[in-house]
């Protein structure tokens, strides 16, 4: 098999999507610590419960809706359980499942923050954008997550469990 060695363009390319990937998480954790007191991980995590019904995802729809491991899923909800922002709960429909359920206090912390992590968003990405850049962050990050997300062996794939009803 011969490598497929990239080009110069695909390098620089390459070099430039990781900076900004590094400097961009950096900015955003930085500032969700100071203003939230908690990595960007975790606010994710808040948004993700805020978007659904009831605020409450089974675990491991969770895991997946946040591109992360259970086990570090579940390392991240007791810190935020200790915390009050999350409390979890059982699967009615499947007893070996659970719940992660956002708290009233913690879409209080979200509420709170997201002026914050929204105006950080804006500064360090769509301010220097044009509406047409725009359009293309959006159809190459769609792409990249296509392609990365096909394999089912994904860590934070699994098999598929019953919706906790």
């Amino acid at each position: 098999m011969t490598t497929r060695w990239l080009t110069a363009e695909e390098q620089r390319a390459w070099r430039a999507y990781i900076a900004a990937t590094h400097l961009l998480e950096d900015a955003i954790d930085r500032q969700l610590q100071q203003e939230a007191g908690m990595p960007h991980l975790y606010y994710s995590i808040l948004a993700n419960l805020s978007d659904v019904p009831d605020h409450r995802l089974r675990m491991t729809d969770l895991a997946e809706k946040s591109k992360i491991t259970r086990s570090r899923l579940t390392y991240a909800v007791t810190r935020l359980e200790k915390d009050g922002l999350v409390r979890r709960g059982g699967c009615p429909s499947d007893k070996r499942g659970s719940t992660a359920i956002l708290t009233d206090e913690g879409m209080a912390v979200l509420v709170r923050s997201a002026p914050g992590h929204v105006e950080t968003v804006r500064a360090a990405i769509f301010d220097h954008l044009t509406p047409e850049q725009v359009g293309q962050l959006e159809e190459i990050s769609t792409g990249i997550v296509r392609a990365l997300e096909t394999p089912e062996d994904v860590p934070w794939r699994r098999r598929s469990t019953p919706p906790c009803s």
